[in-house]
């Protein structure tokens, strides 16, 4: 396999286990940290909660009751919440690009050199109000599809966008579809006393993190 043709489609083995390595480094945290930051959301929003747990009860029922690839995509109004919980608390709030060429920016009297490298603020856009009402408000409403169209498309970025956007996101959201609803199912979350509000950010920690920690509990039902 390592004697490959070598082109523009294709990958070298070094390649390939690079990619491999990053799924499993990468996608744990990230993933656990979403799910973290999104069961704290539904704590705090009962009700959507509740819209949460009904969409899992009918999509599984159609299922035998069973988590499949096929019950987990149908799983829209849950994608939403994640997507949400994407844009307040991305795991990577800045992104870095490097430019490939010489570039003008539009309406600046400015031109980005070549080999320059540029950080991208994601959490700055994810709260700008010029793309999101009253942006400290959880509302998974603002990724349905007719919302979603109304975007800028580079307006949520938790993943980046574009030809290099994370090679791990439909691995992300499906790890993270699998265990909310491996959760939401059978208990319904509440806040623990022990989570100190509002939410301090660790500015020491490359992923979105919390002095403290964020404390939950779980009730059978």
């Amino acid at each position: 396999m390592q004697k490959c043709i070598e082109n523009s489609n294709t990958l070298t083995m070094p390649e390939i286990i690079a990619q491999s390595f990053v799924f499993f480094v990468a996608g744990f945290e990230t993933s656990s940290t979403t799910m973290t930051f999104a069961l704290f959301e539904l704590a705090r929003n009962p009700d959507i909660q509740d819209k949460v747990r009904e969409e899992i009860r009918t999509v599984l029922a159609k299922h035998d009751n069973k988590i499949t690839y096929d019950s987990i995509n149908e799983l829209v109004y849950m994608r939403q919440v994640i997507d949400e919980t994407l844009r307040m608390y991305a795991p990577i709030p800045l992104l870095t690009r490097e430019s490939a060429e010489d570039y003008k920016i539009p309406g600046q009297d400015f031109i980005l050199e070549k080999g320059t490298i540029v950080f991208i603020p994601a959490t700055g856009i994810h709260y700008d109000e010029d793309h999101y009402e009253n942006p400290k408000v959880f509302d998974p409403d603002r990724f349905s599809a007719e919302n979603k169209k109304a975007r800028h498309p580079y307006a949520h970025l938790p993943f980046g966008e574009g030809p290099r956007v994370c090679i791990g996101e439909r691995f992300g959201i499906l790890q993270t579809k699998v265990g909310l609803t491996s959760t939401l199912k059978d208990f319904k979350v509440t806040l623990s006393e022990k989570t100190k509000l509002p939410l301090k950010m660790n500015p020491h920690e490359k992923v979105t993190s919390t002095i403290g920690g964020i404390w939950l509990k779980f009730e059978k039902g």
